[in-house]
Parts: structure tokens; sequence; C-alpha cells
């Protein structure tokens, strides 16, 4: 029997899962409250509570491993307290750590890929950048996903254009890529098919968009006005908010496509927006 651990296991590896319960596997998978274990159990994954249990046992049961736990500044948390053992875990088939296209910094709009130098700007793209070079430096079958913005059902812009709050923040000649979480989970299952150690793959959809056009997309959908547009010079928003309009550039996925065999579901935001709003109805 296949096993895999879960570490931080969240939204995009709530669609992993999807995957990998029907093929027979066992997953564990962390979270931190009693009551969400339940809700665990419930989908047929075997819950531990993290970081209060010992990683160790797990880690010496599992074929293979998915890590989505964000660093901070002390570095990657999992590998702060499991190290020594996943450094012992020569089983391991397979090891994979969700990052960010973040690490590749501000290209003002220019496409990158997975060949490009990082040069990440802001703080949380720095950790990212160092967590990856850290899992990379395991003698561990580690393979790295550079994620765009994620996106998917209850995660997405509808909620907020219907009650009112969503504003069309607008600076000229910002683009981000995003991902639908479907797509995520079946690039990693691409990977856990055909895994090439130390390799790295950037997971975004085809069509870059300004964040404006996305909002504007989803209330025609919804058959309500335009969110207000309001300048990001002059906008009340978050540092971290603000942060995320700190980098513009396009993000390459050929690698997934020809490498991994992957052919997008959603390969647009238009057609992902189209999907979630009809599971919705």
């Amino acid at each position: 029997m296949k096993t895999a651990l879960s570490i931080g296991h969240g939204f995009s590896a709530s669609y992993i899962e999807r995957f990998l319960l029907p093929l027979g596997w066992k997953v564990f998978a962390t979270t931190r409250t009693p009551e969400k274990a339940e809700t665990l159990r419930s989908r047929g994954l075997a819950p531990v509570i993290w970081p209060d249990a010992d990683l160790t046992p797990y880690i010496a049961q599992a074929t293979h491993i998915l890590t989505s736990v964000s660093p901070d500044a002390g570095g990657d948390p999992v590998l702060r307290v499991a190290k020594d053992a996943l450094e012992k875990a020569t089983h391991l088939e397979w090891v994979g750590y969700l990052s960010t296209t973040g690490v590749y910094g501000d290209h003002q709009g220019a496409w990158v890929d997975e060949t490009t130098p990082t040069n990440p700007t802001t703080q949380r793209g720095k950790y990212r950048e160092q967590a990856e070079r850290d899992w990379l430096a395991l003698d561990l079958p580690v393979h790295v996903f550079r994620l765009a913005g994620i996106y998917g059902p209850g995660r997405g812009p509808f909620a907020k254009v219907r009650n009112g709050t969503a504003r069309r923040i607008i600076k000229p000649g910002q683009i981000f890529s995003r991902i639908h979480a479907e797509d995520i989970a079946q690039t990693v299952l691409a990977s856990i098919k055909k895994p090439r150690p130390g390799a790295i793959y950037n997971v975004n959809d085809d069509d870059p968009a300004p964040p404006e056009d996305v909002l504007a997309y989803a209330a025609e959908l919804l058959g309500v006005p335009l969110p207000p547009a309001i300048d990001f010079e002059t906008a009340d928003m978050t540092p971290m908010a603000r942060s995320f309009y700190a980098e513009c550039k396009r993000t390459k996925n050929d690698l997934i496509k020809s490498e991994l065999g992957v052919e997008l579901k959603y390969p647009d935001y238009k057609s992902g927006l189209r999907a979630i709003l009809a599971s919705e109805r």
C-alpha cells in the first residue's frame, strides 16, 4: 500500500487527497485542532494533530510526503522539528514541496520559467526561496512546485462580489498568474507517477491577467454591477495585500505539459470561474 504524509493539509492538499484515496492510498494528514481532525477523519484520512505530535513515526511509514507548510523567519517549520527523521528516511519514493512563484521576484510583466534565477523582493518570497533550497539539499527525492495564485470553490472572487466588498485595484501593467486547485492536484499526481528528484515546476494556467479583469468577469457572471475601481496608489490596503502588487510577472508552464503530460482542466480564469459558479448552483 502506498502511504502519503501530507503536512499542513490545507486547501490545495484537499484536492490531492481526492486523487489518492480512490487509488487505495492511506493518507496521514496533519491539522492543528481535534475539531479539524474529525473533519479529516470523516473524509477517509488519518489525521495527525501537529505540531503537538512527533512526525517521526509517520515519516517512517510514508512512501510519499507532501508539505504545504509556510516557512517563517526561523526557516521551514517541518525541517526544524523533523530534519533528522527525514534524513534517515531513505525509503521515501517521492517528496513534494509546495512553494510559490513569488520566489522569482519582480520582472515588470516579463515571462519567467524554471530556469529564471530566483530574486524575491518580499520577505515571504525570501523565506520560500530559502525553504526550497533547504528541502532540495536533503538527500531525498524532492520535487518543488511553484504555485501561482490559488483559487477554487470557496476560494475565489464571488463572495466579495456578491456582498459588495470587492474592489478593482487598478495598477497599470499589473499581471498575476493563477491556478485552479484541481490543476495543482493533477500536476502533483503526474509528478508522483513520473518522479524526477530535484525537479522544479511552475504550476499556473495559460492566461496571466490583471486582477481587475478577474473581478469584472466574476461580476459579469453574477449579473451584478462592476466593483468600484480604486487607484492602487491611494487604495486603503493592508501591508500584506499591498505586497502582492510589489511584483509583476508572467509565468510559463511549458514544463508541466511537456514533461508530465499535464492538460489543464482550467487553462484560464474564465473557465475556472464558470466551473466554480456552476458547482455552487
